[in-house]
Order: C-alpha cells, then sequence, then structure tokens
C-alpha cells in the first residue's frame, strides 16, 4: 500500500521554498518528517521513552544530527570507511537545536527522549544545519510528546547589505553578518553566530529579521499538523509533590538565603553556607519524612534559595559578590608568562581565570575538515579545555565534551576575523580554563587576543569579550554585566558577547523567558559594549600592539612564489633536494601549487637557515634577461670553453664557449681565465644554432684596433672550417687530374 504523504510549503519569499513533509518514512518513531530545500534532504525523527527512569530529576534528552557521506556522494576519509563519532561541526548543530527545544519540555517530564537527524541527500548551495532546528521541531509536534509549542531555526545574513534567510555557502563568504536564530512565534530563545564589527543596532535588525522568518515555519508546522490530525499528548508521571514539606522549608530558608546571598562572600565560602544551611532543612523532619520525600529537600531548597537571591538583585540592585548590575569584577592580566611557548598570557576576571598559549605553524599544521558538505583547511583554530579542578571537583574525563567544543568554537570565531589575510603562519591557541566562575568562553577571548599580540601575529584589533545576564519578575528587570556562575544558573539569559573597539565580532544568546522584548535586548547589547570596552582597557594596558617580530625561540615564516615548472626542480628526484636542503638548514619547507604558481613556505628559528633556503631557490630559479651583464665565477675547466655560474645564483651554470672569451684567437681556455676567476659576461639568450644558452666575455670587452670581423660568426672555429674546405677542395682536384691521366694511359694501350 502506498503511504499517503502530508506536505506543506514554505515560501522564503526569493523563489526558493522550503518543504516539510511526512507519512512515507520512519513510521514507527513518534513523530517523523522529511524536510527539503533545493536537493538537500533531512529526516528527523522523534522517540520517547513511556515511562521515567526512577530517581532521575532532569530531563534525559539526546539531539543527534549527523551528515551521511554519501548524501553528498563521497565516501569517508581514512582507513575506516565508517561513519563514526560526530564532527565537531556536526556537535555544534546538535547544542543549537538543543538549546532551543529542551525548556520547552514540561519541567517535570523526565522520560528518556532522543531527538535524530540525519542529512540523507545534500546540495551544494544549502547549509543544512539551518534546517536541522526545523525538522526537530516538526516531527515532536507531529507526536504526543508533550512540548509546549512549535520553534524553528534559521540562518540570517547579510550580504551587501542586504540581509538573507538561510543563505548559500557561496552567499555566506561574502557575508558580513552570519548568524543561527532560534525562536518560538512570540519570542526568541537563542542566537549565536559571528559578524565582521557590527553595531548593536544591525545586530538586532538581523535577528527581528530572522524572526519573521520563524514565525512563518511555526505556522506551517501547526498547518502540517492539522493536515495530520493533531494527536492527544500522551499522559506521564510528573515529579512527586509535597507542598506541606516546600512550604516549611520555605519558611525556614528563604531570609536565610537572602542574607547569605548579601554578604559579598566567595563562590566557595557561598557555597558552604549555603549547603550547611540545606543540612539544617533536613533536621526539620523526622527519619520517616526524610524516607518518604527526603529526595524533596533539594529541590525546594534550591527554590527558596533562586527567589532570595533574584529578589535580593531586583529590590536592592545587589548581586552575590557585592556588586551592582553593571560592575564588572577585578582583573589583572599577564603576558609571555611560559617561556618555551610562542605566545602565552593569563587572563583572570574575579574567580574565573584562563591561560592561553598561541602556537605558530605553516600550512602542514593546518586543520583539515573532511565532512560530507565542507572540505578545506582551518590556518586559525582554537581548543577550550576545561579540567575538573577548574571548578574544585573530581570527576571522571572522559574526552572532549560538547560544551568545550561549543565554547572553544564560540571564542574562534570571535577572533579569527581579527587575523590578517596576509597572516603566513597555521596559528593554534589552546585555552586552559584554570578556574571557573561564569564567563571562561569570554576569558578565553581576552587570553586569546593577549596570548596572540604576545606570539607576534599582527591581529588588525584587539578582541574582548563579555556575558551578560538577566534577572526579571515579568515587571521588573535586571542587565546584569559579567555574570557569576550561580547568576547563569540562577538568571534568566545568558548572553555572550565579543567584539572590537569597532563594533561585535561574535556572539551567543540563550533565553530561559518567553517574551523578552527587544528594549530589554537592545539594552544588554548596549550595557555589553560599555563591559567590553572597559574589558579592552585592561588587555591594552598589558599589551598594548602586537610585537613587532616572533620571539627567538619561535618560527620565522617566509612565504615565497616560483613558477610551477621549477617545483620539480626544488623537490628533486624522490625530494632529495628539499630533504636534503632543510636537514642542513634546519628548516621546514611546504610547497603548494596554486593556479600556476608554486607558493613555498620556509619555517625556521635561525634566520641564516631561512636566508640559506632563498639562496637556493633564487639559484634554482634564476633566469637571466638578454642583453643584460652578470658576474660569473669558473667553477670547471674544458677544452672548448669554462663552465661558469652566476654569483648572484650558486648552482646555476652555464658553458662560456672558448670563442667568446676573447676577440684574439684562443687556442687554449687557460691562456684567458682560470678556475674560481670572477670577471662579467653577457647573456645573449638561447642560441639555436648551438641549441645552448649563449654568453661572451668579449663582447663587453673593447675591440681590438685594426681588428676584422669575421665572415662566420663561428669565429675562429669558422676560420678552421674553411681552411679544411680549401684542403679538401685541392684534393679533390689533384684526384681528379689523376683519374684523367690513368684514362689516358689506358687509352693509348
Amino acid at each position: 500500500m502506498i503511504p499517503e504523504v502530508k506536505k506543506e510549503i514554505i515560501e522564503l519569499g526569493d523563489g526558493r521554498t522550503i518543504t516539510i513533509e511526512t507519512g512515507k518514512l520512519a513510521k514507527q518513531a513518534d513523530g517523523s518528517v522529511v524536510v527539503r530545500m533545493g536537493n538537500a534532504m533531512l529526516l528527523g525523527t522523534v522517540v520517547s521513552s513511556r515511562t521515567a527512569k526512577p530517581d532521575i530529576d532532569f530531563l534525559p534528552l539526546t539531539v543527534d544530527y549527523r551528515e551521511k557521506f554519501a548524501a553528498a556522494g563521497r565516501f569517508p576519509g581514512g582507513f575506516f570507511k565508517r561513519e563514526a563519532r560526530p564532527s565537531d561541526q556536526e556537535v555544534l548543530t546538535m547544542r543549537l537545536v538543543d538549546r532551543v527545544l529542551r525548556p520547552l519540555f514540561p519541567k517535570d517530564y523526565h522520560a528518556e527522549t532522543q531527538v535524530m537527524i540525519q542529512l540523507m541527500s545534500h546540495d551544494d548551495e544549502v547549509m543544512p544545519d539551518a534546517l536541522a532546528g526545523l525538522a526537530a521541531s516538526a516531527c515532536i509536534q507531529l507526536s504526543d510528546i508533550p512540548f509546549e509549542y512549535p520553534i524553528s531555526e534559521v540562518r540570517v545574513a547579510r550580504v551587501d547589505g542586504e540581509l538573507i534567510i538561510n543563505p548559500s555557502k557561496s552567499q555566506l563568504e561574502k557575508a558580513d553578518i552570519d548568524m543561527m536564530v532560534g525562536a518560538s512565534e512570540d519570542s526568541v530563545a537563542m542566537v549565536e553566530g559571528e559578524m565582521d564589527e557590527v553595531s548593536e543596532q544591525e545586530m538586532a535588525e538581523a535577528i527581528k529579521f530572522a524572526h519573521e522568518a520563524i514565525k512563518e515555519q511555526c505556522a506551517a508546522q501547526r498547518r502540517l499538523v492539522e493536515q495530520v490530525g493533531a494527536k492527544e499528548v500522551r499522559e506521564y508521571e510528573g515529579e512527586k509533590e509535597d507542598e506541606e514539606m516546600e512550604k516549611k522549608i520555605y519558611d525556614f530558608a528563604y531570609d536565610k538565603c537572602y542574607a547569605i546571598a548579601k554578604e559579598d562572600t566567595s563562590k566557595q565560602e557561598r557555597g558552604e553556607k549555603f549547603a550547611e544551611l540545606k543540612e539544617a532543612c533536613e533536621e526539620l523532619f523526622t527519619e520517616e519524612e526524610l524516607e518518604e520525600n527526603g529526595d524533596l529537600i533539594g529541590k525546594y531548597f534550591g527554590k527558596a534559595q533562586k527567589e532570595a537571591v533574584r529578589n535580593l538583585i531586583l529590590d536592592e540592585k545587589i548581586r552575590l559578590d557585592g556588586r551592582k548590575p553593571e560592575d564588572i569584577r577585578p582583573i589583572w592580566c599577564e603576558i609571555d608568562y611560559l617561556p618555551g611557548t610562542h605566545g602565552s598570557s593569563i587572563f583572570t576576571r574575579g574567580e574565573t581565570q584562563a591561560l592561553a598559549t598561541v602556537t605558530l605553524g605553516t600550512s602542514k599544521q593546518a586543520n583539515v575538515i573532511d565532512l560530507p558538505t565542507d572540505q578545506g583547511e582551518e590556518k586559525f583554530y582554537l581548543h577550550y579545555n576545561f579540567p575538573p579542578f577548574s571548578t574544585g571537583e573530581a570527576r571522571p574525563i572522559r574526552g572532549t565534551s560538547r560544551r568545550e567544543i561549543g565554547h572553544g568554537n564560540l571564542a574562534q570565531r570571535a577572533l579569527k576575523g581579527m587575523i590578517p589575510d596576509d597572516c603566513p603562519y597555521t596559528v593554534r591557541i589552546v585555552s586552559e580554563v584554570l578556574e571557573s566562575n561564569g564567563s571562561s568562553s569570554m576569558a578565553t577571548v581576552c587570553a586569546g587576543t593577549m596570548g596572540l599580540m604576545d606570539a607576534g601575529v599582527q591581529l588588525i584589533r584587539p578582541v574582548s569579550g563579555i556575558a551578560m545576564g538577566l534577572i526579571s519578575d515579568g515587571d521588573r528587570y535586571a542587565v546584569l554585566s559579567d555574570i557569576l556562575g550561580d547568576e547563569d544558573h540562577l538568571g534568566d539569559m545568558d548572553f555572550k558577547v565579543t567584539g572590537t573597539e569597532k563594533g561585535i565580532t561574535a556572539c551567543q544568546m540563550d533565553i530561559k523567558i518567553k517574551g523578552l522584548s527587544y528594549e530589554i535586548l537592545e539594552k544588554a547589547l548596549n550595557q555589553a559594549r560599555e563591559g567590553r570596552l572597559h574589558i579592552l582597557k585592561h588587555l591594552t594596558d598589558t599589551i598594548a600592539e602586537p610585537r613587532e617580530n616572533v620571539k627567538a625561540h619561535a618560527p620565522k615564516i617566509v612565504t615565497t612564489t616560483i613558477p610551477t615548472e621549477y617545483i620539480g626542480a626544488l623537490i628533486g628526484p624522490g625530494g632529495k633536494v628539499i630533504q636534503e636542503l632543510q636537514k642542513e638548514t634546519k628548516t621546514e619547507i611546504v610547497i603548494d601549487e596554486v593556479e600556476d604558481q608554486g607558493i613555498v613556505e620556509i619555517l625556521g628559528t635561525d634566520q641564516a637557515g631561512i636566508d640559506k633556503v632563498l639562496e637556493k631557490i633564487k639559484a634554482i630559479t634564476f633566469k637571466p634577461d638578454v642583453g643584460e651583464v652578470y658576474e660569473v665565477k669558473v667553477i670547471k675547466l674544458l677544452d672548448f670553453g669554462a663552465v661558469v655560474e652566476y654569483t648572484v645564483a650558486p648552482g646555476n651554470e652555464t658553458l662560456l664557449h672558448i670563442s667568446e672569451l676573447a676577440w684574439d684567437r684562443t687556442d687554449n681556455v687557460t691562456d684567458v681565465v682560470n678556475l674560481g676567476d670572477v670577471f662579467e659576461v653577457k647573456y645573449f639568450g638561447f642560441d639555436p644554432k648551438t641549441k645552448r644558452e649563449k654568453v661572451s666575455r668579449k663582447a663587453i670587452l673593447p675591440k681590438p684596433e685594426g681588428y676584422q670581423e669575421r665572415r662566420s660568426s663561428g669565429g675562429d672555429r669558422g676560420d678552421r672550417n674553411r681552411d679544411n674546405n680549401r684542403r679538401d677542395n685541392r684534393g679533390r682536384d689533384n684526384r681528379g687530374r689523376d683519374n684523367r691521366n690513368r684514362g689516358d694511359r689506358r687509352n693509348k694501350d
């Protein structure tokens, strides 16, 4: 039986469309949908368990996004021809979708839930990550899983001043704004992207433009559900509650929490006091009550604590560490901390600290990207590490977390636009978060800026970053600059903004409340700008300008170009020439063929070694100009001339024929020149008669008086040939006479 397919079409207003359909694939999932744009097709599915695991007080949601190599007609790279662990780009897409979906499930829904999105067909002109949020929301809407309302995500870019929804890859290369925006019909929930130093107003306009497109995509999901028929939302067992226990804990703990929050203590001291107060709450109940509902104490104490901290900020404009909403924590910075690295810096803001290292290399060290949807190289990349000791914890380390990938990507996007296009190095930054109490990704941006400048990378402009927060009760609100970890956890918004003195370079925003007004958003952006500039001054006070040169122990890199026909000569048979040259000069040489020329990178710590490589390249590629005079040195003597090399290009040899040594007849080469002699010659180019290049010493010598030009350009050799011809002719005449005489004698006989 042919399945009945239901379909909705979303118009993008420029002739492009997005189609969402259901009913054909993956019908055993709780919900499934195929999203198509051009030839790009994504399958989105969702499945949620009917029962929750015992003793789980959170939503175990997994969002998985995968790009299949077959979708682009490609094989997986390497020896293992099967898709394995997700790439960083896939992980980043998972995070984008998760951050919008998670807040919309009921807070007491704790069933194992899995959203899977896979790219089944790729289109080079479609960016599939921009469709993943739509696919995830649409399949949930078609299920019976409890979820508040549809959402979607779009990419918005600005190209030549025009805002575009879901641009192509070629359009994105020319964009000065590239943002992913996630939202419902009513409010924006997530923003992440990079910009080319744009203003706060320009960024807000792009968000609004994206939101209008999202509204239409949410409406299309509702229409599709109406076609299929809405399923009745499943019943589930929510969290157990005890109102009497909740009130008892609130009455006992609220004022005490308020007082602790107001004391202006450190993170550790504050944590210890809250922990002691929580233990005191347990003493309010009997052993029987604790056995039955003891697991609820943490939940109810947390609610009282959250309300006390929020009210303190809204009522008295006092934060947990005693600051006012717009205040920035104390900052101290240091550069050149690690003597063995190419560049290093420490950035400490309050109880958050990042140590950044910078390493410089050749194009060989570029980060290779090999994905179904993207192939290329990154010459600038950043890795972010968040060890457990940074928060005073001891926990297992199980590889790089999704959070580390996400935070590293944000910092990389913040800085990469300030790396000049002509930077010859591949640059890697590693940020080690050594202390964390909020905004470690922004500390990474600040440390990374100083580390790059310390390494001698000529940044266009330094970049700083700040994390903004929001506390709101619906009527009142407070925008918080440079938020703490607790303020992030207890607040309604986490908004990270990075930029230079001229504008924004990257952002990441997660909003936990519905209906955030653009008025609050713009206030947060403007307050963030003031904070950014305050932090930026601390960075430039520490190091005002990038070092003019890299450090003595850091590699210097020189890039030069050669014609493609000389690449083979520089490499040599089996790589012999280049390998010996690298060993002799203690350098690393990389050759890339780009269009009609070879790009040669020379990396080394010893300038003399680099200069020697440049001399060798000059020698190999040296090509004299016709009519020019060059200094040469005799390196070999032959019977018919001397082998000379150009002193400007040692190793580049040519033959100086004996006839071109002097105006007078030369019988022996050593009568004129000897081994090691240095003199000048004139270059005449390729001689078609001798089929070799011609140089002449005599051409730049004064011509002797009375010298008669020989008739043959062959010089003495021509004279000798003419003498030989005369002798040959005389011989022929004599032989002729002899033959005639013999004939006469025979006739007489």
